[in-house]
Parts: C-alpha cells; sequence; structure tokens
C-alpha cells in the first residue's frame, strides 16, 4: 500500500471525522472506501444518476455490490429490514444509524432493481463451502 499526503479542508475534515466516527471506522478507512467508491463508479459507470446516494463496490465475491455512498451498508440490507422484518423506514434509519431520505432512496432504488437485489439476497443466503 502506497502513502499520500491529503489536505483536507478544516470543515471538511471535521464532518469525515464524524461520519467515520459514526460508522465506527477511522477516518483513513472512511476517506479509503470514498475514494474506492468514487474510482469504482467512474471505471464501471454502473450507478443509476436517479438515486446519487447509492453505488457499487465489490463485495467479497469480487461482485458489483449497490451500498449507500461513504457508508458501506448493503442496500439489500436495508431492504430487507424493511420488507422482511417490516420495519418502517424510520425503525431502519434508527437501527443503521442512517437519515430516512436515504433508507427512502435505497428502497426506491431496490424496488427500482429488484431483479438485483433478489439476487443478492439468494447469494448472501447462499452457504460457502470453507466457513467455520
Amino acid at each position: 500500500m502506497s502513502r499520500y499526503p491529503l489536505n483536507l479542508p478544516d470543515q471538511l475534515k471535521k464532518d469525515a471525522q464524524e461520519v467515520a466516527g459514526n460508522q465506527g471506522v477511522s477516518l483513513n478507512q472512511l476517506i479509503l472506501w470514498a475514494v474506492a467508491e468514487k474510482v469504482t463508479e467512474l471505471r464501471r459507470g454502473l450507478d443509476d444518476p436517479r438515486f446519487p446516494a447509492v453505488t457499487y463496490r465489490r463485495g467479497a465475491a469480487g461482485v458489483p455490490v449497490a451500498v449507500l455512498q461513504g457508508t458501506g451498508i448493503r442496500v439489500s440490507a436495508l431492504y430487507i429490514a424493511h420488507r422482511d422484518w417490516d420495519l418502517s423506514v424510520a425503525e431502519v434509519a434508527e437501527q443503521y444509524g442512517l437519515g430516512e431520505d436515504q433508507v427512502r432512496e435505497a428502497l426506491e432504488f431496490a424496488e427500482t432493481h429488484s431483479g438485483e437485489m433478489e439476487v443478492a439476497i439468494a447469494a448472501d443466503r447462499e452457504p460457502t463451502s470453507g466457513r467455520g
């Protein structure tokens, strides 16, 4: 891994530290996620412009997974919480430490991309050999 000095405006750094703290990660990890998500987005062009808060990143299997920008939270997890566990938007937002607008956008994305969501959910439920 290489090092890269980065200068951030004071307020942006404070805001990023707050978000990182809320996500339980270091500022360095948050910046790494943000850069990785943006580079992936630009390379793949997968993002749906109707849903700017949702982006793709590589999951454990190397397959692109829809997540909320800057959080790493899978859209499919929010979709399951709302659809299968019957949690309201407010309850999902509270459970995951998100804003209700973020949850609404993720759920709208999930409905629009329902086939993709069902595949992601099925893949998450598949047992993987070698887990122990």
